[in-house]
């Protein structure tokens, strides 16, 4: 584990990825990261996968120094803690765009 990565989330999610949102298992899992960094349990499953996916095409020192600054910022600050709709984070139940292709 590093300190900076896509958090990891939950065995079971596994066979929910889409193909795109399987790449955030090219890097290591991290401790913080850009989507912890961006709004963490506030924003939606679609946009952490789209920041996890994001950060792992554009690794380097620098971006990682800045997320574990901003990661010092948003704790102190107690950002994003809660989502909308529940204390931490609702559970993850696939892509909307997968979610539409199984109806079809």
């Amino acid at each position: 584990m590093s300190f900076v990565g896509p958090r990891p989330l939950l065995v079971e999610y596994l066979p929910l990825y889409t193909e795109e949102q399987n790449h955030r298992h090219d890097v290591r899992p991290g401790l913080t990261g850009l989507a912890q960094v961006r709004g963490r349990n506030l924003l939606s499953w679609e946009e952490r996968f789209l920041l996890d996916v994001a950060y792992t095409k554009e690794i380097s020192f620098r971006k990682d120094l800045l997320i574990l600054w901003q990661t010092v910022l948003c704790v102190l600050r107690q950002e994003g803690i809660s989502s909308q709709h529940a204390a931490t984070m609702e559970p993850f139940e696939g892509s909307q765009k997968q979610k539409r292709s199984e109806r079809s």
